[in-house]
């Protein structure tokens, strides 16, 4: 053999000899870290809970229903939540049965300020018949306070409801 070769069979020799180390080395480290990982993930001891459960019959919240719709008064019901509207009821008497009539719905806050019923909310409505029961539905939430509503017709007086307290 000549000196060549055999200076180049000792340094692929040593290359292998450091590549094969390398591995080595690496597949150590690898099978080092799985060990550590997988004793970490060791479970926790389990802890048994008992849950005890006993019968509560629902029930719905308090409700204030509108009493039946009558001519000459406004009814007022319903608000059982802060997110439920009321309800207006009446029955409206047309003066004139061969014409269409308008009405006028308006929820009025009292105002401890002015000492006055001030408008908080306003709809209009209308029918052609000789009666017809009508109805609203308001919706108060996050204004507190003393309310009533106001019906007024074409051609009648203006009708109210007994005043009622919205606490949300």
């Amino acid at each position: 053999m000549t000196t060549r070769s055999a200076a180049a069979l000792a340094s692929g020799t040593a290359n292998t000899v450091k590549l094969f180390v390398a591995a080595l080395a690496f597949t150590s480290a690898y099978v080092g870290f799985s060990a550590y990982h997988n004793a970490n993930s060791a479970t926790e001891p389990v802890t048994t809970i008992t849950l005890s459960a006993r019968e509560s019959p629902i029930s719905a919240p308090t409700r204030r229903t509108a009493p039946a719709a009558r001519a000459g008064e406004v009814s007022v019901g319903g608000g059982a939540g802060c997110a439920d509207p009321y309800v207006a009821r009446s029955v409206v008497v047309n003066p004139d049965p061969d014409q269409a009539v308008t009405y006028g719905w308006r929820l009025t806050r009292w105002s401890p300020a002015s000492r006055a019923w001030r408008t908080y909310l306003v709809d209009h409505g209308g029918f052609a018949a000789a009666a017809s029961t009508v109805e609203w539905r308001p919706h108060v939430s996050g204004n507190p306070g003393w309310y009533r509503v106001e019906l007024a017709v074409e051609g009648a007086e203006t009708i109210r409801s007994e005043r009622f307290q919205v606490s949300c």
